[in-house]
């Protein structure tokens, strides 16, 4: 799977990767849910970091279509809220 990072570029990450990756967005989605500033911070944080660490990443010069897209590390609880679908960030 491509994941885009906005402001960082994408990586192309495993499937294999996906279940601990939605285990974080299940997370996020019950922090941005309950207004947790905190909580939210330190999970987007969570979910990026593993995101980079399982993620190989594609050269600048190479634009695949993404199939996720992932906030900026900076974003704010309010902007991620608004671009969760039902289940969070992460289908499934």
């Amino acid at each position: 799977m491509i994941v885009r990072i906005m402001g960082e570029g994408q990586v192309r990450v495993a499937d294999s990767h996906l279940p601990g990756l939605n285990r974080l967005d299940d997370e996020l989605l019950t922090e941005i849910e309950g207004g947790d500033h905190e909580g939210f911070r330190r999970t987007l944080g969570a979910l990026l970091g593993a995101v980079r660490s399982a993620g190989e990443p594609l050269p600048d010069d190479e634009l695949q279509p993404s199939e996720l897209i992932l906030p900026a590390a900076d974003a704010t609880l309010e902007e991620v809220k608004a671009m969760l679908k039902d289940d969070g960030l992460i289908p499934g």
